[in-house]
């Protein structure tokens, strides 16, 4: 009988010496990325000083402007036109809009292509 309770508690012996093995590597692991962590952060810029931050314009906030434009026209030819060869590159153009109303869908209408609605006509 004594044979085998010192049988198991070699085993066991050696279960607490893996665990605490394991243990030790797994602090280890954490030290060193804690020591790299640290590394890094010292290798960034350090934060802005006061005088460096962004300062607001001497006319004040900058808001934001609302103004309809009238779309330009493609031109009609009977080649192809590649997009170098179209005036502007967005799709409204440089004329503020001579009415004073924004554009408004029909009633009825979903207001976008390939909804799956039925339109409004």
């Amino acid at each position: 009988m004594t044979t085998a309770w010192m049988e198991l508690a070699a085993g066991r012996g050696a279960l607490g010496v893996g665990l605490g093995v394991a243990a030790v590597v797994v602090v280890a692991l954490l030290i060193g990325a804690f020591a790299l962590g640290i590394r890094s952060k010292r290798r960034e810029s350090p934060p802005p000083r006061p005088e460096e931050q962004p300062r607001m314009p001497e006319g004040g906030p900058v808001r934001e402007v609302r103004e309809n434009r009238e779309p330009d026209e493609m031109p009609r030819s009977d080649e192809r036109l590649t997009p170098h060869q179209l005036k502007g590159h967005g799709n409204v153009g440089d004329r503020p809009a001579t009415t004073g109303q924004r554009p408004r869908w029909d009633e009825g209408s979903s207001g976008s292509f390939g909804s799956g609605g039925t339109g409004g006509r």
